[in-house]
């Protein structure tokens, strides 16, 4: 990771009055690239980050709104992917520093300073869709074809379940005859 780059997303909270804090970030080309084998290379846009903070926890609210580009599945051409999103982490004081889950992480009391790009560019990750597609397609039904089948028997044909005694018989591999007997 390119560190230099990253600290812009620092925030110092030794010595943070307790209370609302608003911070204000901007995601850039440069931001994503500074994480090894990220899923997005390129995009732009802003965050904001509003932190609660009390004696024994600090609340984090992520308001994200980038857009960023995206390769599609289907064609492989570039698109421009807009997402938002408001994402909340908690973030506990404590002995040592722990991740419990998603949500909440235990720091330690005397932590100078907390980095949101890591947290920042995790949300942005759980925004991309799993199935990239170009606006272009967005027309197309999203109902789950089938595009392949196995099954060998015609689509016209009535009684498609024990069809032991016709010609077909007579095309099967002999090694499968006996798997072809059980259904």
């Amino acid at each position: 990771m390119a560190v230099h780059e990253l600290d812009k997303y620092n925030v110092d909270i030794y010595k943070l009055p307790n209370g609302i804090h608003n911070y204000q970030f901007e995601v850039g080309n440069s931001f994503f690239e500074a994480f090894e084998n990220s899923i997005v290379e390129k995009g732009k846009g802003n965050v904001e980050v509003e932190l609660e903070k009390t004696e024994t926890f600090i609340k984090l609210n992520f308001r994200i709104n980038t857009t960023v580009e995206l390769e599609c599945d289907r064609s492989l051409d570039l698109f421009d992917y807009a997402l938002s999103t408001e994402k909340t982490l908690l973030l506990k004081f404590g002995d040592d520093e722990e991740e419990i889950n998603d949500e909440i992480i235990i720091i330690p009391r005397d932590k100078q300073r907390i980095n949101l790009a890591q947290h920042i560019y995790e949300f942005i990750g759980l925004e991309i869709p799993m199935k990239k597609l170009h606006p272009r397609y967005s027309d197309e039904s999203e109902d789950d074809e089938l595009v392949y089948s196995s099954d060998n028997s015609a689509p016209d044909s009535p009684d498609d379940n024990n069809d032991q005694g016709g010609d077909d018989d007579d095309d099967i591999d002999p090694r499968w005859q006996k798997l072809k007997n059980l259904k």
